[in-house]
């Protein structure tokens, strides 16, 4: 993305110097004090892993009926399908809950809708076949928060439903047994951005009533870890102390399955972080929903073998493959069209034949291209529209739903990102509604800003000792970006094409220290600067290593020519 841009935020240096004397490393201390940790005790509270502020699972309103039931069903050999959605979050989830039943003897199935056949969520069909194979009890995780009239449905067919997600309530909740979700207007759980593997977590932690929070985190902390992140969860409060604790365990405990494709993506163990999940993990594990086979990578979180971990992983990157292919071709259709009829407003785009899994992913691509927000609507042979929507700036999407509930057959998740089901008819009218209510709500339209939290006046701040002791203030991600910094004014001595002229590195120079940087994605020829030239660039400082070499690396995140200020 080309920022538009660039707004420096600063910090304080009194509190900078002051968490410096306290003994937290130099650069740790302005860069907490720049994200407003300006006292000794929030910044070492920051720093600190402390458990004793996970939050209590019984907060969470109907926990204590839902562990009724559930240890109920287990004591009396009851039937329990877990009923999942068909992302990593929701994957992990109901991976989390199964490995709770397995360990357990529970007579237990995980049932995830077919993403093209079922679509999002609880379903009547999907309740008839349950129930004929003799469930008595639906605990439902990372969806379930919109079915009301399929709640009722199960009651009349003899189960009962233990709700858990973490998306937004409409104004009446489902009439299940236990309805387990942050955002309930009546739930004064502290920590309302738990992702839903967050939510089947603290079910897990409730039903084992023990305090020791470390053990069960050690047991399904990667499962917390990977739904957190490929949700794009905000990485703050409780859930940074979850993911902390999720890395930890995958990087000493790693399933077979999930070792083995870290292997195929070159991820070293010692490596897993927030970006190794986002970026290499994440596509490939929902590649599998994506595509309508969800079962590959249920299969391979839950693998204990080896050898099907290796034949399960090299399926579900073929899979990723595919996907890539379909995404592209759908997304160089999609954006061509949209350079013939620019928009003016929130896009909507409809086509037959489009495929369903991977809506989202184009949606924000388009978004990111033409910074409005995005709805991609793949309609089906019998008329029936399912969308995929991503926001930008701070249009909110899930709002916008609401206002056009009576033209959907059904819709639900956030501000953010959402789904929906129309009638192929309402949609030319939905798209009217869409671009009335972005222009009644969003006055001044959203520009690329890439914020960055300081300059770095005195280039000496940039040690190698330094940059690595920003790795104690990780895991970065939503809410917690990892340091953006700046140097204004420095000399571009060289810049060298690499891996076939995909990436450029360049070499800076500033008040005689000198920096080597990489531009990820961005050929030479796009970056519009010349050897020899005074430069702004905008940054995340890294250690690089290589054969054994230690060096601190930046990695450009936008450049520009120096206007002397």
């Amino acid at each position: 993305m080309k920022f538009v841009d660039w707004v420096i935020k600063g910090y304080d240096r009194a509190s900078a110097v002051k968490l410096s004397r306290s003994g937290i490393n130099p650069l740790v201390s302005v860069f907490l004090a720049s994200r407003g940790m300006t006292t000794v005790e929030a910044a070492e509270g920051f720093l600190k892993d402390d458990l004793s502020r996970v939050h209590d699972p019984f907060l969470l309103k109907d926990m204590d009926i839902a562990v009724e039931r559930i240890n109920r069903a287990m004591e009396n050999g009851e039937r329990i399908a877990v009923y999942g959605d068909y992302d990593v979050d929701g994957m992990t989830a109901s991976c989390l809950l199964a490995s709770f039943f397995r360990a357990r003897g529970v007579d237990y199935e995980i049932y995830i809708p077919g993403r093209m056949e079922e679509g999002y969520g609880v379903n009547t069909p999907a309740l008839d076949a349950l129930s004929s194979r003799g469930v008595t009890l639906i605990v439902t995780v990372d969806c379930g928060i919109t079915a009301h009239c399929e709640t009722a449905y199960a009651r009349q067919l003899g189960m009962d439903i233990v709700i858990t997600d973490h998306h937004e309530c409409k104004e009446y909740l489902p009439p299940a047994l236990a309805v387990i979700d942050p955002k309930r207007k009546d739930c004064p759980y502290p920590n309302k951005v738990l992702a839903g593997v967050g939510v089947a977590f603290k079910l897990i932690c409730a039903l084992e009533s023990t305090s020791d929070i470390e053990s069960l985190l050690l047991q399904y902390g990667d499962f917390v870890a990977l739904g957190t992140i490929a949700d794009v969860m905000p990485v703050i409060g409780e859930n940074r102390l979850l993911i902390r604790h999720g890395l930890t365990a995958l990087n000493t405990k790693s399933r077979p399955g999930l070792r083995r494709l870290m292997r195929e993506t070159c991820i070293e163990r010692r490596d897993i972080n927030t970006s190794a999940i986002g970026y290499a993990l994440s596509p490939r594990l929902n590649a599998a929903g994506r595509m309508g086979r969800t079962s590959l990578t249920i299969d391979l979180l839950l693998t204990e073998s080896e050898e099907e971990a290796d034949h399960l992983t090299a399926e579900l990157c073929c899979l990723n493959s595919e996907r890539r292919q379909l995404e592209s071709a759908i997304f160089d259709e999609a954006y061509a069209s949209l350079l013939e009829n620019p928009p003016r407003g929130p896009i909507v785009l409809s086509q037959r034949g489009w495929h369903q899994g991977v809506m989202g992913i184009v949606a924000a691509r388009i978004a990111e291209q033409f910074l409005f927000p995005v709805i991609m609507i793949c309609i089906d042979e019998d008329g029936v529209g399912r969308g995929s929507c991503r926001s930008f700036g701070t249009f909110r999407m899930y709002s916008a739903l609401e206002r056009c509930q009576d033209l959907l057959e059904n819709f639900g998740g956030h501000e953010m990102a959402a789904g929906l089901t129309i009638a192929a008819v309402n949609i030319e009218e939905f798209n009217r509604r869409i671009f009335d209510y972005y222009h009644e709500t969003i006055k001044i339209p959203a520009v690329p800003t890439l914020r960055i939290d300081f300059e770095v006046i005195k280039p000496d701040l940039l040690s190698l000792e330094n940059v690595t002791a920003l790795e104690k203030t990780e895991p970065f991600g939503n809410s917690h970006p990892p340091p953006f910094l700046c140097i204004k004014g420095a000399v571009l001595n060289s810049i060298i094409p690499v891996a076939a002229g995909k990436h450029t590195k360049l070499r800076i120079l500033k008040s005689g220290k000198s920096f080597d940087c990489i531009c990820f994605g961005r050929p030479a020829e796009e970056l519009g600067v010349t050897e020899g030239q005074l430069i702004d660039l905008a940054f995340e400082p890294v250690v690089n290593e290589y054969r054994g070499w230690r060096n601190v690396q930046l990695h450009v995140i936008d450049l520009r020519a120096h206007n002397g200020q």
